[in-house]
């Protein structure tokens, strides 16, 4: 025969089995959301990667092509350089409504999507 347990033992022992059930599907949950922030920075940086070799290749094609319809090599490096001065002069004062806020968005929503 079964012996019973007295009715706090039982909700003990069920109050026991509930907190690690839901420590255990936490912690599920943020190894989930913790993969899916990670796969996507891992995926973005790997595009980061492609598309600033490609620029580079570019950006030097196109300073030696404006080189040339100035007769001058250096001139056209000069040039496009300048050109990337002032984007980054740009970049720095708009940078929090450019990259930072849209980042945040991007990320919070991807941790509290279900």
């Amino acid at each position: 025969m079964q012996k019973k347990q007295p009715p706090i033992e039982s909700l003990f022992a069920k109050a026991e089995e509930f907190s690690t059930t839901t420590l255990e599907i936490l912690r599920l949950k943020t190894i989930s959301k913790s993969a899916v922030v990670l796969s996507t920075v891992v995926a973005y940086i790997a595009l980061l990667v492609a598309f600033g070799l490609a620029s580079i290749l570019i950006n030097v094609g196109l300073a030696l092509w404006v080189g040339k319809l100035l007769n001058n090599v250096y001139l056209g490096f000069f040039t496009v350089g300048g050109f990337y001065f002032i984007l980054a002069i740009l970049f720095y004062f708009f940078k929090n409504s450019w990259v930072k806020r849209p980042l945040s968005n991007k990320i919070i929503g991807m941790l509290y999507k279900p």
